[in-house]
């Protein structure tokens, strides 16, 4: 299993950016696809964007998609989520999963490793 650590959350107004970052400590990072997902209060934890082993193939949920760019560096071991015109309905906790199988991170399944979140907020 690898282990993930997020950051790069905080608070912005909208229409502004922030670029979220997701360290994992693995030797084979670079056999790991990565995803975002994210949690609203009072809703359930719904799949932002994914990228496959390589950072060639990349997918995105329609709400977010033209305003999010997800990319990976594997000689840092580190996916990033980067989101420009944000909007108040993006608040929420922003979680980075890693799986050996790409297909499997838009369901995670209990292989699917958990980073901890980190917390975006939106203001109007």
């Amino acid at each position: 299993q690898v282990q993930l650590v997020e950051s790069g959350g905080g608070l912005v107004q909208a229409g502004g950016s922030l670029r979220l970052s997701c360290a994992a400590s693995a030797r084979t990072f670079s056999n790991y696809a990565m995803a975002w997902f994210r949690q609203a209060p009072g809703k359930e934890r719904e799949f932002v964007s994914a990228i496959n082993v390589s950072g060639r193939s990349t997918t995105y949920a329609d709400s977010v998609k033209g305003r999010f760019t997800i990319s990976r560096d594997n000689a840092e071991n580190t996916v990033y989520l980067q989101m420009t015109s944000l909007k108040p309905e993006d608040t929420g906790v922003y979680y980075c999963a890693a799986d050996r199988l790409y297909s499997a991170l838009k369901t995670p399944r209990a292989e699917t490793n958990w980073g901890q979140g980190t917390q975006v907020t939106v203001s109007s």
